[in-house]
């Protein structure tokens, strides 16, 4: 967990993403890691989890701010899989 200047919590972290998905009329293995982002509330719900727990992640892709070359998913909502 770190904070912004302006105090704001912040959380840097690793999506692992692992799925099926439908393409050209067959099924397509996708397997791949994203940084991440969150911020406010949500980083310090975030950062009670434990690490390896399965979550369904929503959000936004945008340039990363430190590197401005890559993407990075900046969640707005996240919820724990259960069983996971």
């Amino acid at each position: 967990m770190r904070f912004t200047p302006a105090g704001v919590p912040a959380l840097d972290f690793t999506v692992a993403h692992t799925s099926v998905q439908p393409e050209a009329g067959g099924e397509r293995k996708v397997s791949c890691l994203l940084f991440a982002v969150v911020l406010g509330p949500l980083a310090q719900q975030l950062s009670e989890i434990a690490i390896g727990r399965a979550l369904r992640c929503t959000g936004f892709l945008a340039r990363r701010y430190r590197t401005g070359t890559s993407l990075a998913l900046h969640l707005t909502h996240f919820e724990l899989i259960e069983g996971n």
